[in-house]
């Protein structure tokens, strides 16, 4: 049990640590008053996902993805808000969020009328989450092609890739742990991208310039 609670709190931690990368964009948003070269759709994307696992983690009774998801989805939707304050250009960030709350409305009404049985909608809803998690983590590889074009990791930041490899890492153990494989299986691709990272990082340590951190 003492165990299961130092893995619980790892997550925990490791995660809110990574989501909370997104606040250095944050104050160059209120700092600047603009949105600079700061990318929306992380944001969003990572809004959704944590909506959607808090979901899961409601019907399943898991505390851990209950913290973790609520902090996350409130981050992400304070990064969203400064977003849509301070651009010049609000049309398509808040037709992004309208539509993403359309889609989260419509997924809800799916999964609470035509679902009626519980079992059944957790599997589902599992499986859901288990593949936007993988898109997510497989998403940056076009920029890895880029680093290996280049010979410069200046895009990536070192911080994060390591957050995100002990994130990912506390996850699967927490998976197994629960033999829970909705958590375990999507988190192995977030292992796998980040030591590739780290490789990227060795391979072209001498042509490296300053980062610049990115978003959750």
């Amino acid at each position: 049990m003492d165990g299961m609670w130092l893995l619980s709190a790892a997550c925990i931690g490791f995660t809110l640590a990574m989501f909370s990368s997104g606040l250095s964009d944050l104050r160059v948003m209120i700092s600047r008053r603009s949105v600079d070269n700061i990318q929306f759709l992380p944001f969003l994307t990572t809004d959704l996902n944590n909506l959607g696992w808090l979901y899961y983690g409601y019907l399943k009774g898991d505390g851990t993805l209950i913290i973790v998801n609520s902090i996350g989805a409130s981050l992400q939707t304070l990064y969203i808000a400064a977003f849509i304050l301070y651009t010049t250009e609000k049309r398509s960030p808040v037709y992004l969020v309208l539509l993403s709350l359309g889609v989260l409305v419509l997924g809800y009404i799916y999964f609470y009328l035509w679902i009626p049985d519980v079992g059944v909608r957790l599997n589902q809803l599992g499986l859901f989450c288990s593949a936007f998690t993988i898109s997510m983590y497989l998403s940056p590889l076009a920029d890895l092609a880029q680093i290996i074009r280049t010979k410069s990791t200046k895009c990536l930041s070192f911080p994060l890739t390591v957050t995100t490899l002990l994130t990912s890492t506390s996850w699967v153990l927490y998976g197994l742990q629960r033999t829970d494989l909705y958590i375990t299986v999507p988190n192995f691709p977030g292992i796998v991208t980040s030591l590739v990272r780290l490789w990227l990082f060795w391979r072209y340590s001498q042509e490296q310039l300053p980062y610049r951190p990115l978003q959750a």
